[in-house]
């Protein structure tokens, strides 16, 4: 099940990046007195009452600025048609929307027109559910003040502070009670497997979903960012249904760009979310850089199954090493991916693409694997006589017991009698231990350590 997209949306220097912050409880977002500071959207995860979601910022916009053309900063005129648009996109991809105001300043003609904005677009496009927030309610006189927004004709305001916190719990439980009432209808076959194609932008995703449908299904182009929804298309390889999810290139936070594309970001984690399987694809002309790090780190914390492609084969010059060379470089670069099969292929001219599908479905075999209890405790207790556990203040740790408690993905659970003691360097040999017998190729281990008097994790 996919996280929920709650985007914030509204005029500049309403408080939406201090609300942005209140909520995924990090400094994430600039927060300044100058209107126009958030140019494009951040996003962040962020939890409440059992809810795990997404959170997005957008920049403000203020459609009489526009219309009139009134002089704004030379830093932020620019973006405003960009921002303007990403807000269409919030009404039209969020699961809801938070429309913040401004008690401080009261309505404005600003507010009128997002209002209309945000009602035309829902109307046409989606039925996401709006909810009014007025911020800076920081006094009486304010939270009285709350009742002129009625005037927006879009339901009962809020009255909030993000910079104190004061009901923006009450707030989310508005939101997630409109978010819960919503139906979704699923289009997914569920006997699928979900492989989802990710990488940063103009790697080849697309070019590559072509070569294995063996049809132009979707636009292939050189510009960066061409992709920008997560787009699905069923396949049958040998009676196995496949669910192929492209996704827009992902970029570091510091270099995505305003508009679109920092909106196809979400797309893409939500993509990687619902996949059993993801192919990374690199550039093998430009070996991996610190976006593909980014990417890769968070497939792992996903906890998905991966295979790295090394696309564009054709165009590395090369001679009898340079495989192993780079191999050895790609291994090393993403060397918390050192569980992972790669492949070298390039999907303009088709080279080892037919291997894809059919490593992907035994990759996907590798999640359900289950060690029998009496197996996996033999390969601990084995792994513990040759190379015994750190001490730590004159205390060593004791494994007493181990199961895998799950599969999909697989879940050893070990019973300890400390689990502060458990250093990373010593999880990462246990780990390679269970993998010497039990390769789970492609599939990350997840790892509970538990103290013996313990009930939960």
């Amino acid at each position: 099940m996919t996280k929920s997209v709650i985007a914030i949306v509204g005029r500049p220097n309403v408080g939406k990046s201090t609300l942005f912050n209140r909520i995924s409880g990090e400094r994430l977002a600039v927060v300044d007195n100058i209107p126009g500071t958030t140019r494009d959207r951040l996003f962040a995860n962020a939890e409440w009452a059992g809810h795990s979601f997404y959170i997005v910022d957008t920049g403000g916009i203020d459609p009489t600025r526009i219309q009139k053309r009134e002089p704004l900063s030379i830093a932020s005129k620019d973006f405003i048609p960009e921002i303007k648009e990403q807000a269409k996109m919030a009404v039209k991809d969020a699961d809801a929307v938070i429309f913040l105001l401004d008690a401080e300043s009261g309505l404005t003609p600003a507010d009128f027109e997002i209002a209309t904005i945000l009602r035309r677009t829902r109307n046409k496009e989606s039925n996401t559910p709006i909810i009014v927030a007025v911020n800076k309610c920081d006094n009486k006189a304010r939270r009285e003040s709350v009742s002129e927004f009625y005037e927006l004709g879009m339901g009962e305001p809020i009255a909030i502070s993000a910079l104190h916190g004061t009901s923006v719990g009450d707030m989310l439980d508005e939101v997630f009670s409109n978010i819960e009432t919503k139906t979704v209808p699923t289009k997914e076959v569920e006997s699928a497997v979900k492989i989802a194609i990710v990488g940063r932008p103009n790697v080849g995703k697309s070019s590559l979903l072509n070569r294995l449908l063996g049809e132009d299904r979707v636009i292939v182009s050189p510009i960066p960012g061409t992709t920008r929804d997560a787009i699905d298309t069923q396949l049958t390889y040998y009676n196995q249904q496949i669910t192929l999810i492209d996704t827009a290139g992902i970029r570091r936070r510091g270099r995505i760009e305003p508009g679109v594309e920092k909106y196809s970001v979400i797309r893409a984690f939500k993509a990687v979310e619902r996949a059993d399987v993801v192919l990374f694809v690199l550039d093998g002309a430009q070996g991996v850089i610190a976006q593909d790090t980014h990417i890769a780190g968070m497939i792992l914390e996903h906890l998905k199954s991966v295979i790295v492609l090394v696309n564009k084969w054709d165009a590395v010059e090369k001679d009898t090493h340079t495989m192993t060379q780079v191999t050895a470089a790609v291994q090393e670069e993403l060397n918390f991916l050192d569980f992972v099969p790669i492949l070298f292929i390039s999907a303009l001219s088709g080279k080892n693409t037919h291997k894809i599908i059919p490593m992907a479905l035994r990759v996907q075999e590798e999640r359900f694997h289950r060690i029998p209890t009496g197996e996996l405790n033999r390969i601990i207790h084995q792994a513990l006589d040759y190379h015994a556990p750190p001490s730590k203040a004159g205390k060593r740790l004791k494994i007493l017991y181990v199961s895998q408690v799950s599969v999909n993905p697989p879940v050893m659970l070990f019973h300890v009698n400390d689990r502060k003691l458990v250093h990373f360097s010593y999880q990462r040999y246990l780990e390679n231990q269970i993998r010497a017998s039990y390769p789970f190729e492609g599939t990350p281990i997840k790892m509970i350590f538990r103290n013996r008097d313990q009930s939960d994790n």
